[in-house]
């Protein structure tokens, strides 16, 4: 569940753009306009908004967010005007930069995402950088990493609820017996968690949990030290139980001593609009905090209140 709060009556774009054209006017930049107008806009609105106003204006509404804003809120108001795909390209190439080098983000797209979503990012790579995502993902990863990374980031799974038990019976005993042996690299376990689908996924550890009496990722806890066995886990946690994995990322996000800006805005931008509803409730349920309230503790000025409007904080 979305936790984007839209206007029962939506203005025009050329409306939208008009209000924006006047928060950039003069000498300050209006934000709390700019907040106002884009964080109560879905995807689609946003898009027709960039249109409009290349059109009316003859210039780019990304660069003139981008010169007109500065620091984390800037950084947030950029990747959440993009379109879903697009943005997902974006952060994905950047994952791939030696300076911004982050595996975790090219696992979340690759997992999380619903299969269309994912063919639509790897689209949008094409299109923006002339190259694949694949080929950069493996060309940026190395050993058993790059092994689970490449089959994850190019799967095109089946996307229905459809669920085959006799083949989740035969596959949880694949999966145990692997692990059992250790070979959590083999390609066996790579194949089922990069080929199936979610809802086979989820059947086939389900069988596995009640077949050997524990869930998978404790058996995959042997060595919490191994950089790999906490990939092959948080793979199965984004597969599965996305809102656990990202509760847990913006618990490490803002309880760090610093917050880390970048993971916080990354869950917020990317999940608005999907199931940050769902978000917040296991972040509460761990935390004992709502997640609004952790937000406001952490973070100061339009950023803040950027962040809040796209959880629902508010009304509207």
């Amino acid at each position: 569940m979305a936790t984007l709060k839209v206007p029962k009556s939506v203005p025009a774009p050329s409306e939208d753009c008009e209000q924006l054209r006047k928060a950039f006017a003069g000498w300050g930049t209006n934000e709390s306009l700019i907040i106002q107008i884009l964080a109560h806009r879905n995807a689609a609105q946003r898009k027709l908004i960039q249109e409009t106003y290349a059109t009316a204006y003859g210039e780019d509404l990304l660069k003139d967010l981008d010169s007109e804003l500065s620091s984390d809120f800037q950084r947030a108001v950029l990747l959440w005007t993009l379109h879903p795909a697009e943005r997902d390209a974006y952060l994905a190439n950047e994952a791939t930069k030696r300076l911004t080098s982050n595996n975790w983000v090219l696992l979340e797209i690759a997992c999380t995402r619903s299969p269309s979503d994912l063919f639509m990012a790897r689209k949008a790579y094409h299109a923006r950088y002339k190259k694949s995502l694949e080929e950069d993902v493996a060309y940026h990863t190395t050993g058993d990493v790059r092994k689970l990374l490449v089959p994850l980031a190019s799967a095109f799974r089946y996307e229905g609820d459809e669920v085959n038990m006799t083949l989740a019976k035969t596959e949880a005993k694949i999966l145990h017996e692997k692990i059992s042996h250790k070979a959590y690299n083999d390609e066996e376990i790579i194949r089922i968690l990069s080929t199936r689908s979610k809802a086979q996924i989820n059947a086939t550890l389900n069988h596995y949990n009640n077949q050997f009496g524990n869930a998978i990722n404790k058996d995959l806890k042997a060595d919490p030290k191994n950089e790999y066995l906490s990939f092959l886990r948080a793979t199965i946690k984004c597969l599965t139980f996305p809102e656990k994995y990202y509760a847990k990322l913006l618990r490490q996000a803002i309880n760090k001593l610093g917050t880390d800006e970048w993971a916080l805005t990354r869950v917020v931008t990317t999940r608005a609009e999907v199931d940050m509803q769902r978000i917040k409730e296991e972040y509460q349920r761990r935390n004992s905090v709502p997640l609004d309230r952790a937000i406001a503790a952490d973070t100061s000025g339009d950023y803040e209140k950027f962040l809040l409007a796209l959880i629902g904080h508010g009304d509207y």
